[in-house]
């Protein structure tokens, strides 16, 4: 590779998402590998921080929130939309980008929007394409395809564009949801991630809020019942072949996995699980079958339940862009297989070439 020109990596994060934070977090890990000292050798980063209104900023401002010369609570809106410009990217400079790879968590980012918009650019992305994203954010829509198949997943319910102030239409949902699951609950919205609009339901009383608060994400609703499990994941990673990771288990004090469990506190991240080697193998077969199913490639990581007094596995999701900061399982998950970060990133990109 002595000689050749360095790929320019054209890295998009912030976005108009409710995991914004997080998407700048992993962009920041994801800046850093880029610019090792081997990774030098062969790349060079363009960042494209888009702020909460949906501006995009120019690669050095961008660049300077990474590397926190720039306090995001002090951006100011930039204006850079134009009403009179059909293409609202006019005025950022992108044409020298070889590569995109989008860390844009969550809504416009994970679900298949940005990967619809960097098509037209006509050059290749880290990740996978716009269905794989669109149905492996879409928990309704993945669980759907799961359940055809034959996959073994917890039970659930979906409950799909119900106003839900409509006194009769929440007594018909408490009704079916009593009579058709069993405590405790997970009311989660069908869109979303790093357990945002999620609660857990002990009992019918606490049911119409945990609906209200998902419904305030998402009208599109998953009930699921919840199990005495252990929380196992499990990295992908590749093309036209899939590659897994070793199997990592998260061990939390919390009541369950949500959003500071895996953001600020400290968890218990045991790598390689210590599970049979037989049940390791099951986890690895389905991760590869479900990523398959939904047309899922590039990376990404897939989460399942483990329950304790039975040793079944359940597929809970699949994650088409999992977190990168320095608490995500994702990159761990490759650093115990042999991959370290630097590594992780330069593999990632040769995957999007064919290399």
């Amino acid at each position: 590779m002595i000689g050749e020109k360095k790929k320019c990596i054209g890295l998009i994060f912030g976005g108009y998402s409710n995991e914004h934070e997080v998407s700048i977090s992993s962009a920041k890990t994801v800046f850093q590998a880029f610019n090792s000292k081997i990774n030098k050798q062969r790349f060079t980063v363009k960042a494209f921080y888009i702020n909460k209104n949906g501006d995009w900023l120019d690669s050095d401002h961008s660049e300077k929130i990474l590397i926190d010369e720039i306090k995001i609570n002090k951006q100011k809106k930039q204006g850079i939309f134009n009403q009179k410009k059909i293409n609202f990217l006019d005025g950022i400079e992108f044409r020298n980008v070889d590569i995109w790879f989008p860390l844009l968590h969550g809504f416009n980012g994970e679900d298949g929007s940005i990967h619809g918009l960097l098509k037209f650019t006509k050059k290749p992305l880290i990740g996978c394409g716009i269905i794989g994203s669109a149905l492996g954010m879409d928990k309704i829509m993945m669980k759907t395809i799961f359940s055809n198949l034959k996959i073994p997943q917890v039970n659930y319910l979906s409950i799909q564009n119900h106003d839900l102030n409509d006194e009769k239409v929440k007594d018909k949902l408490l009704s079916e949801i009593t009579s058709s699951l069993k405590f405790p609950l997970f009311v989660k919205p069908s869109n979303s991630g790093s357990s945002l609009g999620i609660s857990k339901v002990t009992n019918k009383s606490e049911i119409l809020q945990a609906l209200e608060k998902a419904w305030e994400i998402d009208p599109r609703i998953l009930v699921e019942e919840g199990l005495e499990v252990r929380e196992i994941e499990c990295g992908i990673i590749g093309n036209s072949q899939l590659l897994t990771s070793e199997i990592g288990e998260v061990k939390y004090d919390s009541d369950w996995y949500d959003y500071d469990s895996k953001y600020y506190l400290n968890n218990k991240i045991t790598i390689p699980a210590e599970i049979d080697p037989e049940i390791a193998k099951q986890i690895q077969k389905v991760a590869i079958q479900s990523c398959r199913a939904l047309n899922i490639f590039g990376f990404a990581r897939v989460d399942f339940f483990l329950e304790k007094h039975s040793n079944k596995v359940f597929l809970n999701e699949i994650n088409t862009i999992p977190g990168f900061t320095s608490k995500s399982m994702f990159p761990m998950l490759w650093k115990a297989s042999g991959l370290n970060i630097d590594q992780l990133v330069a593999k990632l990109v040769d995957i999007s070439l064919d290399l």
